[in-house]
């Protein structure tokens, strides 16, 4: 088929995040993600990682200059229906990005505040932090921060559900559009997420909880199906309730699969969805 006669283009995603070299989490689990979800997956690397499931061992950084090759590369040529953002370690490359979205008007971009990985390691020096909040916050589409990262954003504690609502109001205040607040890691029986945006009443989605140690990129899945359903034109409530549905089965499908000798991935691939068109106009 001649160029001139193509009539479709595929939903097409960028993640730009850290490599997660144990295939977890980052853009590994991201790239996974937007397959599953019949989503074309691009990726504009932050840093390398030495990593597996029982924590990180090494972080290599990427020159600014270097991922803003990477992106301009990609939306040149493929173009991009969605934005994923995860670890940025540094204010250089938060800055980077934010020109990149800027320049490139990048759509329905879904920022992760990728602070700590779930073993605990840093992923982001502390300087990073002010910029993510002042460059990125406004850009974005939709802030997803776990409880730890709340508590870091906002330097006081969410230690309940009851804390959670005004967390995401203080996190609204601070700049961002919406925010969905993840409570995976407050103990009980049930997992409770909160979605909070300007405009629309709190949103408030629970499920039971999974007993497994294989959470290893939970919150990249979630953010990265956030992405690739808001690039399908989903509202936002229900894109929010689609990527929480994928990410619990993803979970659940996962749960006993034994992968290394510490804390497991999910399940991306348990469900795959055929490659998803658009007709061009």
């Amino acid at each position: 088929m001649k160029k001139a006669d193509r009539v479709q283009e595929y939903v097409r995603i960028l993640t730009i995040a850290g490599s997660d070299s144990g295939g977890g989490a980052g853009i590994q689990a991201d790239l996974k993600t937007f397959a599953a979800l019949g989503c074309y997956g691009m990726s504009a690397i932050t840093a390398l990682t030495a990593q597996n499931t029982q924590g990180v061992s090494a972080i290599h950084a990427v020159p600014p200059e270097f991922l803003v090759a990477q992106i301009d590369a990609v939306v040149g040529d493929i173009g991009v229906h969605g934005v994923k953002i995860g670890m940025l370690h540094s204010p250089e490359i938060v800055h980077a990005v934010a020109q990149a979205i800027d320049r490139h008007a990048l759509p329905h971009v879904v920022l992760d505040p990728v602070m700590v990985s779930i073993t605990g390691a840093p992923l982001i020096e502390p300087p990073a932090v002010q910029a993510l909040v002042s460059e990125l916050f406004p850009r974005a589409r939709l802030v997803t921060p776990n409880l730890d990262e709340a508590t870091l954003l906002l330097g006081r504690p969410v230690q309940d559900t009851g804390d959670m609502l005004g967390a995401a109001q203080a996190l609204l205040q601070m700049g961002a559009h919406a925010v969905l607040l993840k409570g995976g890691h407050l103990p009980g029986p049930e997992v409770h997420d909160l979605l909070l945006a300007r405009g629309l009443e709190p949103h408030v989605m629970q499920a039971p909880r999974v007993e497994t140690g294989n959470l290893h990129g939970a919150g990249c899945t979630l953010s990265s199906a956030l992405a690739a359903f808001l690039a399908q034109e989903l509202p936002l409530p229900l894109a929010a309730e689609a990527a929480h549905s994928y990410v619990l089965d993803a979970i659940k499908e996962g749960a006993l699969v034994n992968t290394g000798h510490g804390r497991g991935p999910l399940n991306h691939g348990f469900s795959p969805r055929s490659a998803l068109l658009r007709t061009l106009r």
